[in-house]
């Protein structure tokens, strides 16, 4: 009786963990293609006209783009410069290195965009990068570069020098080892890095909202926020339809990556 009674607690406990995650998705599923959304999850009055009211919609097609823009270019930030850094600190024996890496990591997780925003909002503007996209660009790459850089060292490490001896004898320099060795065995790590930058910079709302001042260089993160009616009430129709586009892009990212790659946080070559 016991277990059975253990069984049954854990089956419901099971069940209403897959409920709190599945239950948003379903209303993303269904919402869009509802002629009356609200909150509620049920069948839907089928209909396109959500669509339709959001591509007549200024700036909002135009924001998905944008967020493509921010995205991309945070993701070939952080993955050239990380992949360099990783390489070095993986290569070059420095005193005191991982004691750095640790703690460029634990402040990075403390010192949050929220917290630093003034010192970063007063130093876009000495640079003059207010209203710039590359200044967002830059902001959200260093934001995120600590965990780059300590999760692809894991990949560099295990990678054997013998191949890197090997492309020494016949007159490779660092940089062509690293794009000839490095760079293809520590793929699946790129690709992780890949993702999960963009997944950071596609939601983020914080520093675009503060940074960009024209409407036309909004991201979707922010232009999500003026979805609502002349009574001031959200409109649901615009954002569920929206929120499905919103979510397409990262979703098909994830899956191309984890079917070609898989996802690991750790190196898979043993020396």
């Amino acid at each position: 009786m016991r277990h059975f009674l253990g069984l049954m607690g854990k089956t419901l406990f099971i069940a209403l963990v897959l409920a709190f995650f599945v239950i948003p998705v379903l209303w993303l599923v269904f919402a869009p293609f509802d002629a009356h959304p609200s909150l509620t999850i049920k069948a839907p009055q089928f209909t396109f006209h959500n669509f339709e009211v959001l591509f007549q919609t200024p700036g909002a097609i135009a924001s998905l783009g944008n967020s493509i823009i921010l995205a991309l270019g945070t993701m070939i930030l952080v993955l050239v410069l990380g992949a360099l850094a990783s390489y070095a600190l993986s290569r070059v024996k420095i005193p005191g290195r991982d004691i750095l890496l640790y703690t460029l990591l634990l402040l990075s997780s403390i010192i949050t965009g929220t917290a630093a925003m003034v010192p970063t909002f007063l130093l876009m503007v000495k640079l003059g990068l207010i209203d710039s996209q590359l200044g967002v660009i830059l902001i959200l790459g260093s934001g995120i570069m600590p965990t780059v850089i300590f999760i692809l060292k894991d990949f560099m490490d295990s990678i054997p020098k013998s191949y890197e001896e090997s492309a020494r004898i016949y007159g490779a320099k660092p940089l062509r080892i690293l794009w000839d060795v490095g760079v293809p065995l520590a793929r699946p790590g790129l690709a992780t890095i890949a993702v999960w930058a963009v997944v950071q910079v596609w939601g983020n709302f914080l520093v675009p909202y503060i940074l960009l001042q024209t409407p036309s260089r909004t991201p979707a993160a922010v232009v999500i926020y003026t979805f609502y009616t002349e009574g001031g009430q959200p409109n649901l129709a615009l954002i569920s339809a929206f929120s499905l586009l919103f979510s397409i892009p990262v979703i098909a990212m994830y899956f191309f990556v984890n079917t070609r790659y898989g996802f690991r946080f750790y190196g898979g070559i043993k020396s």
